[in-house]
């Protein structure tokens, strides 16, 4: 067979060729804009050649602090098209760990939108390798800054040649980007790709068993492309010459359904709040999503109530998957066997709520203390994942150690598998609840309370306890409309029959928000906290 590399570059060179017609619609500060392929692949090209010029050289990273739009996809492939290694740097972290990231990255040069501008001004006498801040806007003028040497993107592309070419003497296993985790303690790890392992993963995106994404889709990546790559979409995307509709910054519910109807989006992926919001915002307007496909969900587990709500109220099918940093991420989707179709609509609901079955070309197994647990979907362990686009190390990180062993990913989640295959996520395992020496599943929990018809949002955290170590409580965001006062005993009446008795929730505490991650994962750490002072105050 012949031994040909697999790069970034040539998934843009295919757009390029075969799909120059085809649009990318793009939302800025400035409103819609619209791309071809044809028009992209030129743009990227210009792009290249100026950032050459400015100096930077093969390996080095150059970081991006940007939203959703055009410009961020060009670098998308400008930057490990020559031979460069993007670094999509996740802009709701704080200042101190983005700070840390440029630094540990070692970026040499920083995309930044122009609304992100005074966010990176008041670090710059911090990040001292970055040797150039190019500025994405649609300003015909350089927004006024204290960034020095600043650069107008546009203006280097009008400079840049629109001949210049993707690099060929690439090879495969080199580095072609980096994003680091959120960071629920300690400073965010680094994990990097390879150009393999993003074309590998475009392939497995558009598996029919898994998101089936193909030149038909009209794409609509929500989840940000700093944060993991927008899950790989906008490369598989590009690679087979979707239409492509990128959100852009400090988008809305609202935005998102006038986007889906507007556009006729067939396929849209972010993690379950994004979810939550549209849904409320579907329930009060009257939008057109006839021509949704799927909603793809992952980052945290998606509710059974938001599953069921989509597509009873909505008729949009609602597709789940798992993922991470380190897996590119892509690891696991819940499709129904075709030999399922005689189950009944509950049991059916119950397998799709689940996390799936492992993406061909990965492995998975799932241990604990007695080696790998049995396939019955109540034996609960540890979920280790292998594979061609499985991230194998963290970047100068001593926690690579821990995290990956006899060339595993141990993810530190803790799940079920059945018999079909299928896991379940059951918790973190620094999230799991030890009561009286059993272990409660706060998802589990969360999940019931979801599909309660008056919450909005539910988390279930563990508090110390004197007799039984720790005991769950959960805490509720409710829909408007109910009360507080008369909601408490309801909910607790509506969970008594789904568990056991020593399941159920000690307290249930009624708040205004729920802390969340810079991804949208709840930030269950936080919550303890507050539940800490909570009862501090209560005693």
């Amino acid at each position: 067979m012949m031994n040909v590399p697999l790069t970034v570059g040539s998934l843009l060179e295919r757009a390029e060729k075969y799909f120059p017609k085809k649009t990318v619609v793009s939302r800025t500060h400035s409103g819609i804009q619209r791309f071809t392929y044809k028009e992209i692949g030129e743009r990227t090209r210009r792009l290249m050649s100026a950032i050459k010029k400015l100096g930077l050289q093969t390996g080095e990273r150059a970081g991006t602090m940007a939203w959703n739009h055009h410009r961020h996809l060009e670098t998308y492939f400008a930057i490990p098209g020559m031979h460069a290694v993007l670094h999509t740097i996740n802009i709701r972290l704080s200042p101190e760990h983005i700070v840390y990231i440029i630094n540990h990255a070692e970026d040499q040069v920083l995309f930044i939108d122009e609304d992100l501008v005074p966010l990176v001004e008041k670090i710059a006498d911090q990040i001292p390798t970055v040797k150039a801040f190019i500025i994405m806007t649609d300003q015909a003028e350089l927004p006024k800054t204290t960034l020095q040497p600043a650069y107008s993107y546009e203006q280097l592309l009008a400079e840049g040649n629109p001949q210049e070419a993707f690099m060929t003497d690439i090879d495969e296993n080199d580095l072609a980007g980096m994003c680091y985790t959120s960071a629920t303690t300690g400073n965010p790890k680094g994990v990097i790709y390879s150009h393999r392992g993003i074309v590998l993963h475009s392939y497995a995106l558009g598996l029919a068993d898994t998101t089936a994404l193909s030149e038909s889709d009209v794409a609509m990546p929500v989840v940000p492309m700093f944060h993991v790559n927008a899950w790989g979409m906008p490369f598989a995307n590009t690679w087979f010459g979707s239409t492509q509709v990128l959100p852009g910054p400090r988008f809305t519910p609202k935005v998102l359904a006038e986007l889906i109807a507007e556009e006729g989006v067939t396929i849209t992926a972010g993690v379950p709040t994004i979810w939550l919001g549209l849904l409320k915002e579907l329930e009060t307007g009257n939008y057109n999503t006839s021509s949704l496909r799927a909603v793809l969900c992952g980052g945290s587990a998606a509710p059974r109530g938001i599953i069921h709500a989509f597509e009873t109220k909505f008729k949009v099918p609602f597709l789940h998957a798992f993922g991470m940093t380190e897996t590119s991420p892509l690891a696991t989707v819940a499709r129904l066997k075709s030999y399922q179709s005689d189950l009944s609509e509950e049991e059916k609901l119950d397998q799709r709520a689940k996390q799936g079955m492992i993406v061909p070309g990965l492995e998975m197994k799932v241990i604990n203390d007695q080696g790998e647990v049995n396939w019955d979907g109540a034996d609960m362990g540890e979920l280790l994942i292998r594979g061609p686009w499985i991230a194998d190390e963290y970047y100068r990180d001593d926690r690579t150690e821990q995290a990956f062993q006899d060339g595993w990913l141990y993810t530190g989640d803790v799940a079920t598998v059945d018999e079909e295959g299928v896991i379940k996520l059951v918790d973190r395992t620094k999230d799991l609840i030890k009561s009286g020496g059993e272990w409660i599943s706060s998802v589990d929990l969360e999940n019931a309370l979801m599909g309660h018809e008056a919450v909005f949002e539910a988390s279930v955290v563990a508090v110390p306890h004197p007799e039984w170590q720790e005991r769950p409580v959960a805490c509720i965001v409710l829909k408007d409309g109910f009360d507080e006062e008369t909601m408490k005993q309801e909910l607790m009446d509506y969970l008594s029959p789904q568990f056991a008795k020593w399941w159920l929730p000690d307290d249930i505490i009624f708040m205004k928000e729920i802390p969340k991650t810079s991804v949208g994962k709840f930030l269950k750490r936080e919550l303890r906290a507050q539940l800490e002072d909570y009862f501090m105050k209560q005693n």
